[in-house]
């Protein structure tokens, strides 16, 4: 019995310490989810909003705590009306988000094959739409498509998207490192001051990453533009070079310190070689 009081009162000296450790990594969470949204944009309203009652409870001003508690309960409802598709969109995540799995990062050499067959499509003016997940499971978009479980290479790419197929017209997943599925129908955007030049494949890579935190490569059938989605935004008309990049950053974005980053381990200069003879066997010298 007494290792089991050494237990007990080690326990208690741990226990504050792990209090706080689990109530700050709960915060950190929440703020790492909650600042990726518009949602923060709420945030920031009712904290000015308590702010100001904070002010008027401390200088005694009673007229203005009677306004505020009067409209207290309507400004409630009305930013949970304002802020709806936000708070459905935080609710989706929630469910979806998998907070202990480790980020599944692409290698260099799949990125750029990936980019490769992007560029050779926007050559042919031939529409591409290619999904990464990060930390949000999107096994639910893989199932509306067909599953592959393929090895990543340009010439699949581009015989999956260069003909009128069917797989052409949905999207396809890279995920842990292979192609997943192909042929996936994404949910489309829901902003109102997109484009009217941007087709259905833009609208559907901005709605796929106003949902989950993937990061979408999309060419453009109509102008051959390589361009990425990423948390609501649209990178346009990229190069080949700043396509590579931005991927590399974005799908880089929020590794865990200590986390070893398989980029470190590749031979840039080879991946581009392999990348550029993956091109000529297809193109042709």
């Amino acid at each position: 019995m007494e290792w089991l009081q050494r237990l007990n009162a080690f326990y208690d000296i741990i226990r504050p310490v792990l209090d706080v450790a689990i109530l700050a990594f709960l915060f950190y969470q929440a703020y790492e989810f909650l600042v990726k949204t518009q949602a923060m944009q709420m945030l920031k309203g009712a904290g000015f909003l308590a702010l100001v009652y904070a002010l008027a409870v401390l200088f005694k001003l009673t007229t203005l705590q009677w306004i505020l508690n009067i409209l207290a309960p309507g400004l409630f409802i009305a930013g949970a009306i304002v802020f709806q598709p936000e708070l459905r969109k935080i609710i989706l995540r929630l469910g979806q988000s998998e907070l202990f799995r480790p980020n599944t990062k692409p290698r260099l050499g799949h990125l750029e094959a990936v980019v490769t067959a992007a560029e050779i499509l926007s050559q042919e003016r031939r529409g591409v739409l290619v999904v990464f997940p990060r930390r949000v499971n999107l096994r639910h978009i893989i199932e509306t498509g067909t599953r592959l479980n393929a090895e990543i290479s340009s010439g699949l790419i581009v015989a999956i998207f260069e003909f009128d197929g069917p797989l052409h017209d949905g999207a396809m997943v890279i995920q842990h490192g292979r192609i997943a599925a192909a042929g996936c129908f994404l949910p489309l955007s829901e902003q109102q001051d997109i484009k009217k030049s941007f087709g259905t494949r833009h609208r559907a890579s901005l709605g796929m990453s106003e949902q989950s935190d993937a990061v979408i490569l999309v060419v453009s059938e109509e102008t051959g533009a390589i361009s990425i989605a990423f948390d609501g935004k649209l990178y346009y008309d990229l190069s080949s070079g700043e396509a590579t990049q931005k991927l590399r950053e974005l799908l880089e974005h929020g590794v865990r310190s200590g986390e070893p980053e398989q980029q470190h381990e590749i031979d840039p200069s080879a991946e581009v070689s392999q990348a550029e003879a993956e091109k000529e066997a297809i193109l042709g010298p």
